[in-house]
């Protein structure tokens, strides 16, 4: 891979990567198959994904028509590769079995490695025969719908697919390696002036979000909305803060420290809930909710903006399904996507019949919604949340960063790239949007860890 490296970044034509032998074998992150079990008997927290997640040599598999070789500059951590590394809730070998049984070209993914990943930005280095729209030395950003076109079910909203799967989670080969498989159509042109990392933190969470909440598919915020957005510096509610934003709306962010306080402030998010100053704690004991606590979240919530949110943007789950079910205004709308906290969720279904409020699911996004939100980013009108940046070698400890929550924002993590600030391409552009916005997420962490 190296020989590649040294093309893109020699500026080499398309047809001269095209030229480079594919290697036999490259460099990735990693679970195996034989380690399983080891962390049985353990709780959540316990368990360690710098002790899982391996990084070294794995052979490279055989293309399929519809799939692109690809020079990996940048990837990022998000929380299934966490879950991934601790086998929770399942180990992934299963899916990668499941897959295998599909198909000839399903079968490569049932091995004993899994090479895991959700993100990239990378550069095109080979191309199947049924690919039309992509070409060696195309620089690009991946989104992580992996779909199969021939199937029915996926062509009214992919999302819905019958055998629809997370690249890099439910099948082999992700992103995180120097070297990656993807599908043609889950790729998307590399925003121009990004460099490799920032564009690499982007596509799985930012999409996440625009389904959430701009999409025809779950929330369909407009203008004026007041949209309640837990967790509101992490990698999806940096993104919500953004798009309700840019869309006209209110948003009130929920965090967790004066840090993170500011750091929405900086965005310009005026209303925020400190939950920690706060000290809001729905749960009595581990049993019983507190609905004096609803309540008092609700008035505080009330007294920011005047108002009941119509939207509550839920992905914690079980800590705080029950006051996002009240909290919403009437006929208001909880769009959830994730359970981080726990999964088997209450709430009391007198304030969500009566008040005629609906739960929306909501899981990643179809190439459409990931397109346009790349789009966005590419115009500058949403920004990378990018705080840190990692080397391959330590994907454990940012695994393990992001297991523990003691980061903000999305971790990146360089491959090929040998350093951080390369690979933007237009540097007019970048100055027109503007340094401190781009990098708002990452100097925030700089003067943290300064300090």
């Amino acid at each position: 891979m190296q020989e590649f490296l040294e093309a893109i970044e020699g500026g080499a034509s398309g047809e001269d990567i095209a030229s480079i032998p594919i290697p036999e074998t490259y460099r990735a992150a990693y679970v195996r198959r034989d380690e399983m079990s080891m962390f049985e008997g353990k709780e959540s927290w316990e368990k360690d994904p710098r002790e899982s997640l391996h990084v070294g040599e794995v052979s490279t598999p055989e293309l399929a028509p519809d799939e692109v070789y690809l020079a990996v500059m940048a990837s990022s951590i998000n929380f299934n590769t966490v879950w991934s590394s601790i086998f929770e809730p399942l180990p992934t070998f299963g899916f990668l079995d499941r897959l295998s049984r599909e198909s000839e070209w399903g079968a490569r993914h049932q091995r004993d490695e899994h090479v895991v990943g959700s993100d990239a930005a990378a550069v095109v280095i080979g191309v199947g025969s049924a690919v039309r729209n992509w070409r060696p030395g195309d620089r690009v950003t991946v989104h992580c719908n992996h779909v199969d076109d021939q199937d029915p079910s996926a062509h009214n909203d992919s999302m819905l697919a019958a055998n629809q799967r997370i690249w890099g989670f439910e099948t082999n080969f992700g992103g995180l390696g120097d070297l990656s498989v993807a599908k043609a159509n889950q790729l998307m042109p590399m925003p121009t002036h990004l460099s490799w990392e920032e564009a690499a933190v982007n596509a799985l969470c930012a999409s996440t979000s625009y389904r959430m909440l701009v999409g025809d598919h779950a929330a369909r915020m407009r203008q004026g909305d007041v949209v309640l957005v837990w967790g509101a510096t992490g990698g999806l509610g940096g993104y919500a803060c953004q798009l309700v934003q840019n869309g006209g709306g209110v948003p009130i962010g929920v965090v967790s420290s004066p840090d993170k306080a500011e750091l929405l402030n900086r965005m310009g998010v005026e209303h925020v809930i400190d939950r920690r100053a706060e000290g809001y704690n729905f749960w009595s004991d581990e049993h019983t909710q507190d609905e004096g606590e609803w309540r008092r979240f609700g008035k505080t919530v009330r007294g920011l903006v005047g108002e009941d949110p119509h939207i509550v943007f839920e992905h914690p789950g079980r800590s705080t399904m029950g006051a996002s079910v009240f909290t919403a205004r009437k006929g208001g709308t909880i769009v959830t996507c994730a359970a981080t906290s726990g999964y088997m969720i209450e709430y009391d279904n007198r304030h969500l019949w009566m008040k005629l409020k609906r739960i929306v699911s909501s899981h990643f996004a179809n190439y459409q919604e990931a397109y346009e939100m790349n789009r966005l980013i590419n115009m500058g009108s949403i920004q990378p949340i990018l705080s840190k940046t990692f080397v391959l070698d330590d994907v454990g400890e940012a695994a393990n960063q992001v297991h523990h929550n003691q980061h903000e924002g999305k971790l990146g993590v360089l491959c090929l790239a040998p350093d951080t600030g390369l690979g933007v391409a237009d540097a007019e552009k970048r100055e027109r949007v503007g340094e401190s916005r781009i990098k708002l997420f990452a100097n925030h962490a700089a003067e943290l860890d300064a300090n």
